[in-house]
């Protein structure tokens, strides 16, 4: 229901302020509308925000592999999450940007997470309207230390 909420609030701030978000408030927005469609098992909701020319992990993967492995994902783990970390977004020009950022994928059947892994991702957008596509996406596991 949170989540819900979340994504609610998130569409009606960007309806109602339509143009007059900067392009980093509207690439979050967007990247916060595909992790509550992921959270939700919507893979539906969540490859409408990716475009038919994406290309994946250095340009190996296409946006209907992008698709499958949500689709994986989200049956793997009914209890999908993801947390961002800074999400910092840079305009190319021409319709196009970039954002960078960590992102932390937790899964399991229960209430508590069984599995976590901490990801480098590196994207780049396109604008489609007042809309912006997930373009290409190349992401990395953070190997961190042991404790």
């Amino acid at each position: 229901m949170r989540a819900f909420l979340a994504g609610a609030l998130t569409s009606l701030l960007m309806a109602a302020c339509g143009d007059d978000l900067s392009l980093e408030q509207q690439i979050i927005a967007t990247l916060r509308n595909m992790e509550e469609a992921a959270e939700q098992g919507e893979h539906f909701e969540f490859i409408g925000y990716v475009a038919d020319s994406f290309k994946g992990q250095q340009g190996s993967m296409d946006r209907r592999e992008f698709h499958r492995l949500m689709i994986f994902q989200i049956n793997q783990n009914r209890r999908l999450r993801a947390q961002f970390f800074p999400i910092h977004v840079q305009g190319l020009g021409d319709g196009q940007a970039s954002a960078r950022f960590r992102i932390l994928v937790t899964g399991g059947g229960g209430m508590l997470p069984e599995n976590g892994r901490l990801f480098e991702v590196n994207t780049e957008w396109i604008s489609s309207g007042s809309d912006w596509m997930l373009k290409s996406a190349d992401w990395e596991a953070v190997q961190l230390p042991d404790v």
